[in-house]
Order: structure tokens, then sequence, then C-alpha cells
């Protein structure tokens, strides 16, 4: 029988801890790193480059999962896209125009809603039902989300007020909301680093029209320069790459639910760095929100027997 966590040696522990906070803070990075490239790097060229250097660091690993599950792989293209479309598309390019337009610390904190929508999506498909504690998880988060897009002025939110890119963030986060979903109820039967592989080149191609179109008709191309190639190195790697092997790893650690927590830090992150880094000032709606949003998140996803 292996011992629970209140058994491991300290040492265990504290390297559990360290992996845990590791993987909180690199899933915080895509929206640090975004911020710190809009002005560099147009948002879908970002994105576009993003998951092929991404895809090109996984492939000598993925190669031979690839080519034993072609076969599989065929036949469920079509899912793949449409996983693509949202997880490396919506999600990508979207949250980078809106990182153009918004803060890190706010996408932090509306992206940290994610699980409270896949609730609410899986309640309305009618595949989990709502108890009382999730549904008053659920009106926290969205209150929370709702002061963070009015700046905790109600009048701003009445006059519909509210800035562009948060709204950009939020399509991101119900995309990623679907993913999860998608991916929960498809059951694709790829191994782990299989299926990112090929997510990722499925997200490469639904990318490729909306970046020729970025660069040839909205007349935003990419400048290839070193500071284009350090932006999209950064996002390939600390936020796609590494924050992959960093979770999965995480979850063979601790488990699915405690590492599952790790989105609920993620927000503290982007507010902590975004301060230190990028000069983001931490406002009294960023608290107050925060304070709705964080527990509500909890509240909703908390699983009915402790472990």
């Amino acid at each position: 029988m292996e011992p629970n966590a209140g058994t491991q040696p300290a040492p265990v522990q504290w390297s559990a801890a360290a992996l845990f906070l590791a993987s909180s803070a690199l899933l915080a990075s895509n929206a640090l790193l975004g911020r710190a490239a809009a002005e560099t790097v147009p948002p879908v060229a970002l994105a576009f480059w993003r998951w092929s250097v991404a895809f090109a660091i996984v492939l000598p690993f993925a190669l031979p999962g690839l080519i034993a599950h072609r076969r599989r792989i065929a036949e469920i293209w079509p899912k793949l896209l449409l996983l693509g479309g949202l997880a490396m598309g919506i999600c990508g390019a979207n949250v980078y125009i809106g990182l153009g337009l918004t803060t890190a610390t706010n996408t932090g904190l509306i992206y940290a809603t994610s699980p409270v929508m896949i609730v609410l999506i899986s309640a309305v498909m009618g595949l989990e039902r709502v108890g009382a504690r999730q549904a008053a998880g659920i009106v926290l988060a969205f209150v929370g989300v709702g002061v963070i897009l009015a700046r905790a002025d109600l009048a701003r939110l009445a006059a519909l007020e509210i800035n562009e890119g948060d709204l950009w963030i939020l399509t991101g986060a119900v995309a990623w909301a679907v993913f999860t979903l998608l991916l929960r109820h498809w059951r694709l039967g790829l191994p782990t680093l299989t299926l990112f592989a090929a997510n990722a080149a499925a997200g490469v191609i639904v990318l490729a029209p909306a970046y020729a179109w970025e660069s040839l008709v909205a007349g935003r191309p990419a400048a290839f320069n070193a500071d284009t190639a350090a932006a999209v190195g950064a996002v390939a790697l600390f936020a796609s790459v590494l924050s992959f092997l960093a979770y999965q790893q995480t979850i063979k650690t601790i488990g699915p639910v405690r590492a599952g927590a790790a989105l609920y830090v993620m927000p503290l992150w982007t507010a902590a760095l975004g301060a230190l880094w990028l000069g983001e000032a931490l406002r009294d709606y960023h608290l107050l929100g925060a304070a709705l949003v964080l527990p509500g998140v909890a509240l909703a996803n908390w699983p009915a027997k402790s472990a």
C-alpha cells in the first residue's frame, strides 16, 4: 500500500509542494508572457508560432506514438481539428488579442473561472447535477467576474462599458471549458503525449488561415527578429511544453483533485508577477474580484467526499 500524503517523508512533501508551485506558475506564464509580447508580436502570429514551435519541441518524443496510433488519429481527425480550434485557436489567438487590451492580472482572474464554466456547461448539457454548494460557487465566481469586468462600478456594468480585452479573455475561458468537456466526453484513446502533439498540430492547421489573413489582409505581419524569436520561444517552451509536463507530473504526484487547485493559485502568480515584472497596479476591484472568484471556483469544484 502506498503511503498517503500525511505519512510521506518531509523531502517528498517538499518536492511535491515545489512541483505544485512550479506547475501553477507555468500555467500563469501564458498571460504574463503574452502581455509582455503584446507590443512585439501580432496575436494570431504569436499563437501560430507558439504551437508550431511547441509541436517541433515534442515531436521527437511523440513521434513513436503518432506513428503507432496513426489509424486512430486518422479516424478522429475532425474531432482533433475542433479541439485544436478551441484550445490552440480561440484559447490562443483570442487571449493574445485580449492581452493587448487588458492586464495579465485581469486575465488570470477571469481565466480562473474556467472550472466553474465546466460545471455549468455540464449541468446545462445534462452531464452533471449541480447541488446547492456548486450553485453557490457558480454565482460567487460569476459575480466576481462581473466585478472585474465592471471595475467594481455598477453604473459601468449597466451601461455595458466593459473593456473589450476582458471580453476576449472571457471567450478564451469559455472555449477552454468546452475543450475540456469534449476531451473528457469523447475519450479519444490516445496516450497523453501523443494527444498533446496531435492537438498542437491540429491547432497549427486551424490557425494557419487566420495567420495568413492577419499578415496579408489586416496588414500586421510578424517581424522576424530577436524580440519575436524570444517571445515565441518563451510561450512555446514555458507556457506550452513545460506547463503541460509539469501539470501532468503534478497529477501523478499528488492526484488530479489537488493538482487541479493549481488553477486557483494561477491568478495569484499573475497578480504578483504582473505587478513586479510588468508594473501592473493591483486595484481594489482585483482584490474584491479575487475574494469572490477563488472561493466560488473552489466551492463549484470541491469533491463531494474528501479523498
